[in-house]
């Protein structure tokens, strides 16, 4: 028997080791040990991790790239991105748009990033970030999943021509109905807006993902409205719930009341941690919140929670750089999930949670699964995340897409070793 691809010695997220995988047109034919197949190419892989792709299940790839134009965010706030994007926006090119967006995702396939769901600005009536990112779409489409959600950024009622453009971009082949309630000039035309998105999406069987109460405000519960219209529409399992900070700033009666009604209705969780803790509680002298939703709450109640992205080097972000391991490690730290399975489940947040949020079909590592995964650096979940572990290989339909030289330094110590691979080095139990 001849095959495309075989991995050798691997250890996959479930704990399973000395697993091998075979991979032949595309797809995964077997997870097994002792797999004798000839290969057009064989991967040792010594042990280490192999896990599905990384999914962003949140991010803005019209911006991303933009840090300085036209200028840096001096305070530090949500707001002040908002404006400085507003300032962007009618310089933005065609061309540019394109150029940031390929250079972004040439970064995701070395970090193993090979499923993205991006928003995309259709406040801007020549909606040219729209046509843009539909063509970068079509251009990776052969090595990642890119799925747009129409975004109104300046609010779906407050910006006079949002409601028109939203359906013109749904029209051009974008996936997903995006909001942004909080934005909206009240906390009751935040609500109408909910309504009015999630009734388009149901006409038209797609999904949500609203930018739900991304605010310090305890006040803001739009996710509220969220979960009953998605009840109201049947649109469970379809709709996300992205951000929701204001969900740290509730006081805990609440919050008992509404992370059941998240549960009940099926909305999905999207916490972005890197910029969850940058913009929010920014008026805040000490003590100063945290920002970040309540993780482990949202996931002890059932609910399906991912971490996501969101910025890269732009208005809002002046860092990052498309390693969704950093996103986990932030949110392991902000989240206090320190436990030994809490930490092996912030990989999940940023596999197999998102993947499912975005509806990937053929995802995992299972015969019949599309062969799509990561080789790392590192002998599991939790050591994958301390590191930001090397991504060795990146595998895409059964063919190597990416390679990353291991991390390995040169130490001159007397009585020392002379090669230092920091996934080698583990907790020393007491006697040796």
């Amino acid at each position: 028997m001849s095959i495309d691809l075989l991995v050798k010695n691997a250890r996959l997220p479930d704990g399973r080791a000395g697993i091998d995988i075979a991979c032949e047109g595309g797809r995964i034919t077997a997870v097994e040990p002792g797999i004798e197949a000839e290969a057009g190419r064989v991967i040792e892989a010594d042990g280490r991790l192999v896990t599905p792709p990384f999914v962003d299940a949140h991010f803005h790839m019209d911006a991303t790239l933009s840090l300085g134009l036209p200028r840096l965010n001096q305070s530090g706030t949500l707001l002040e991105g908002i404006a400085l994007w507003g300032k962007l926006k009618p310089l933005l090119t065609h061309e540019a748009v394109i150029e940031r967006a390929l250079r972004y995702c040439d970064l995701a396939v070395t970090q193993g990033l090979l499923a993205i769901r991006s928003h995309v600005d259709i406040c801007d009536d020549r909606l040219l970030a729209v046509e843009a990112l539909l063509d970068v779409k079509e251009r990776v489409k052969d090595y990642i999943d890119l799925q747009l959600v129409a975004f109104p950024q300046d609010g779906y009622y407050r910006s006079p021509n949002a409601a028109e453009n939203l359906n013109r971009a749904l029209d051009m082949g974008v996936d997903v109905v995006g909001g942004i309630p909080h934005f909206e000039r009240s906390m009751a035309d935040g609500a109408a807006s909910l309504k009015t998105l999630c009734e388009i999406a149901a006409a038209r069987g797609l999904r949500v993902d609203i930018h739900c109460d991304e605010s310090d405000d305890p006040l803001s519960r739009h996710i509220e409205t969220l979960a009953y219209e998605t009840q109201r529409l049947g649109l469970q399992g379809r709709v996300a719930g992205s951000h929701l900070t204001s969900m740290h700033s509730m006081d805990n009666y609440y919050v008992s009341k509404l992370i059941p009604l998240i549960a009940e209705a099926g909305v999905h969780a999207i916490a972005n941690p890197l910029i969850n803790i940058t913009l929010q509680g920014r008026h805040d002298t000490y003590p100063k919140r945290r920002g970040m939703t309540r993780v482990p709450e949202l996931r002890a109640a059932g609910v399906n929670v991912a971490f996501g992205h969101d910025c890269v080097m732009d208005p809002w972000y002046s860092l990052g750089s498309g390693d969704m391991l950093e996103v986990a490690h932030m949110a392991l730290h902000v989240g206090q999930m320190t436990s030994r399975e809490a930490m092996t489940w912030c990989l999940e947040a940023v596999t197999t949670n998102p993947a499912r949020i975005m509806g990937l079909e053929g995802y995992g590592i299972a015969p019949g699964c599309n062969a799509d995964f990561v080789l790392l650096q590192a002998a599991d979940a939790i050591e994958a995340i301390r590191l930001k572990a090397v991504r060795m290989f990146v595998v895409r339909r059964g063919r190597v897409i990416a390679e990353g030289m291991p991390r390995v330094s040169v130490l001159d110590l007397p009585g020392r070793p002379g090669l230092v691979d920091p996934a080698a080095y583990a907790p020393v139990a007491a006697g040796g």
